[in-house]
C-alpha cells in the first residue's frame, strides 16, 4: 500500500504542474461553457442541486476576480519598473547585458520589451532586474 502512495505522490507532482498550466489558460467563459455542458448532460434522475450550481458559479467569479487582480498587479508593476528605469536616464549603472557581459555606462534610453523595462547603455541593453549598481549622480554647483 505504501508503494502505491509513493507512486501516487510522484505522479501527483508532475500532474499538478501541468494542471496548473492548464488552469492558467481558463477564463470565466470557459467555466460557464463547462457548467452549461454539465447541466445539459446531467442525469435526470439525479440532477445537480442548487447548492452545487451556486458553488460552481462562486468559483467562476473567484477565478475571474483573481485573473483581473493579477492583470492589474502586473500593470502596476510594469508602471513602477518604467518609472524606476526612467529615473536612471543619464545615470551611470553597472549591470549584465543580454549576452551576460558586465557593463558600466550611462543610461541613454529606456524601453519596454515583452512587458519588461530595459535600459540602453551605449550599444548594449540591460534589463532593469540585471542592474547591480547605480553610481551617484554628479552634482554641479
Amino acid at each position: 500500500m505504501s508503494t502505491g502512495s509513493v507512486n501516487s505522490v510522484g505522479s501527483q507532482s508532475s500532474t499538478q504542474t501541468s494542471s496548473t498550466d492548464a488552469y492558467s489558460k481558463l477564463n470565466a467563459e470557459t467555466f460557464l461553457k463547462l457548467l452549461v455542458t454539465e447541466l445539459s448532460n446531467q442525469d435526470p434522475l439525479e440532477p445537480m442541486n442548487s447548492e452545487q450550481i451556486i458553488n460552481q458559479i462562486s468559483q467562476i467569479r473567484s477565478i475571474q476576480a483573481s485573473t483581473e487582480l493579477t492583470t492589474t498587479l502586473e500593470a502596476v508593476l510594469l508602471g513602477q519598473n518604467v518609472a524606476t528605469a526612467s529615473g536612471l536616464l543619464g545615470r551611470t549603472i553597472t549591470g549584465l547585458t543580454d549576452d551576460s557581459q558586465t557593463i558600466t555606462g550611462q543610461v541613454d534610453r529606456v524601453s519596454v520589451v515583452g512587458g519588461e523595462a530595459r535600459l540602453q547603455v551605449g550599444d548594449s541593453t540591460v534589463s532593469l532586474k540585471n542592474v547591480s549598481e547605480i553610481l551617484p549622480a554628479e552634482v554641479y554647483y
